[in-house]
């Protein structure tokens, strides 16, 4: 009974961390940038006093060629490896230069950001009082000493007197208005299922897993001693139940929770807001599109032979003038984008970021500057005729051909498998089938559908949208075997679809005019 009694006290003070102070941190967070004018986290990270003051916290004996004067070397740091790779990238060409200029702030969400990450942006990149400031460290103090630390998953009687009355003094510092939330989570039953979560969360191991050898014999030498409870968690992680995201663990558990198969057919997504782009391009006519991880729209106008990029709250990034008209494009990496271009066998490849001609690929059996592009394990997959055509976008040379029974077209890659239609423009074609190539088994498969699918897109659990030329919507399985009828409003008669999995976002745009409507998904 004493046993399950210190689960319980271990449960409601994780309680505390997980739904009180964990979302009292991201709030008072947003409140602090969106008062100087930023709109998103990613704003916030980018600004360059934030910047600096974070690369420093993760960079020894740097000298930085902006505000050199403010560079300074911390005893400690705080922020960890994973963590950097979380919130920044590196910009291209710029490895040598030793300074956070040439970093650039990923799409992060505050949903992201654990009470780790979130008490660290407070304590260092934003004005608290001396009250606030005592309050956000004690916080973070107490989940590192009796929960990130603690492998048993249990908390004293005597612990818990000594620790309860600064907890919850230290909330009410931040937000008067928690008292009620914490009365109730007090009163609260054990709930295993849910306290096992918790610990997951809140444990720090992916600290332990940063300093640790990638090899699971090195991880299974340095568990040696540790009682089981801490050997079942690793195990845990090592059959896939939760894997390092860069600092994030809260983020890690939401997103293997939420990896089950949509219901097909079901809501996925709800409309957010509608990009009018006909004052920048007029009745130019937009030919295919896709979303970049950090939320930017790349977009083919071939009658004026540019990339348009656009962020997805409507405002414009830029404009690159490109040498051939881009019909098709596709995403390569973080900063390159990969096109085919109309009358034309050639592949350009930009970096979009430095707005730089990176290379212009010649593919001997391509069909003539028709088609789509996509790719798949890090290679470009473009249509020749009758075949699929894998190309190494590194060395130019194609490393594979693959053979179908029709003219392929809308070519969209999703993991192992290759899905396209038939090709023929005509209104009178009445094929309505979705073929896919599996690497899984080397084979092709069909799925006959409503209409004829002409544009698809991968979702989070990997199941696919399949825009027809009906203007319907199916929603097929991941493994092709079924579909049902999207009913969201607002997707029906569109003429492109994209999602992106690091943004959570779907974009579709209108089939007769240059309309794009943004949707979320809602969860």
């Amino acid at each position: 009974m004493m046993d399950r009694d210190d689960k319980r006290r271990y449960f409601i003070v994780g309680s505390v961390i997980m739904e009180v102070v964990t979302p009292l941190f991201r709030t008072r967070l947003e409140r602090d940038y969106t008062s100087k004018g930023l709109t998103t986290l990613q704003a916030f990270l980018n600004t360059q006093p934030v910047i600096h003051i974070l690369f420093h916290l993760r960079h020894r004996n740097a000298r930085c060629c902006v505000d050199g004067q403010n560079c300074y070397n911390h005893p400690s740091l705080p922020l960890i490896y994973c963590q950097w790779k979380r919130l920044y990238t590196e910009k291209p060409g710029l490895a040598l230069h030793d300074c956070h200029c040439k970093f650039t702030a990923n799409p992060v969400q505050l949903e992201d950001l654990d009470i780790t990450l979130s008490s660290l942006f407070l304590l260092n990149c934003n004005n608290l009082t001396p009250a606030e400031d005592a309050a956000v460290q004690g916080l973070r103090q107490y989940k590192n000493d009796y929960l990130s630390h603690n492998t048993t998953g249990r908390i004293s009687q005597t612990e818990y007197n000594s620790l309860w009355t600064d907890l919850t003094n230290f909330v009410l510092q931040l937000d008067p208005s928690k008292q009620d939330d914490l009365i109730r989570i007090e009163q609260r039953p054990l709930d295993e299922a849910l306290c096992n979560s918790y610990t997951l969360n809140l444990l720090d191991l992916h600290k332990k897993l940063d300093e640790m050898d990638n090899s699971i014999q090195g991880i299974r030498s340095d568990i040696q001693g540790q009682n089981a409870y801490m050997q079942e968690i690793l195990l845990y992680i090592r059959k896939g139940g939760c894997s390092c995201q860069c600092g994030n663990s809260e983020q890690q558990n939401k997103d293997h929770t939420n990896n089950k198969q949509y219901t097909l057919g079901q809501d996925v997504f709800k409309f957010h807001h509608q990009i009018n782009q006909t004052a920048e391009i007029g009745n130019k006519l937009v030919t295919n599109m896709v979303m970049m991880d950090d939320g930017r729209l790349v977009m083919c106008l071939p009658r004026q032979m540019r990339l348009l990029i656009y962020n997805t709250d409507g405002s414009q990034v830029d404009s690159i003038d490109v040498q051939g008209k881009p019909l098709f494009v596709t995403a390569v990496n973080n900063f390159t984008v990969a096109f085919i271009m109309r009358d034309s066998v050639c592949i350009g490849m930009y970096d979009i970021h430095n707005k730089l001609k990176l290379k212009s690929i010649s593919v001997p059996g391509m069909w003539w500057g028709s088609g789509d592009i996509t790719t798949i394990n890090n290679k470009l997959v473009v249509r020749g005729y009758s075949s699929l055509l894998i190309i190494d976008h590194q060395t130019g040379e194609v490393v594979q051909t693959i053979q179908t029974d029709c003219d392929p077209w809308a070519v969209h890659g999703s993991g192992e498998k290759i899905f396209y239609c038939e090709k023929n423009l005509s209104l009178y074609n009445n094929n309505n089938k979705l073929y896919w190539y599996s690497y899984t088994d080397d084979r092709h498969h069909t799925l006959t559908l409503p209409a004829r699918p002409c544009s698809m897109t991968t979702l989070q659990d990997n199941s696919l949208y399949v825009m027809c030329n009906d203007g319907s919507v199916q929603h097929v399985s991941s493994d092709g075997k079924q579909y049902k009828p999207v009913t969201t409003k607002g997707l029906q008669k569109q003429k492109n679809i994209v999602y992106n999995k690091m943004q959570r976002q779907l974009v579709t745009m209108n089939m007769n005019q240059n309309i794009m409507n943004v949707f979320c998904a809602l969860s």
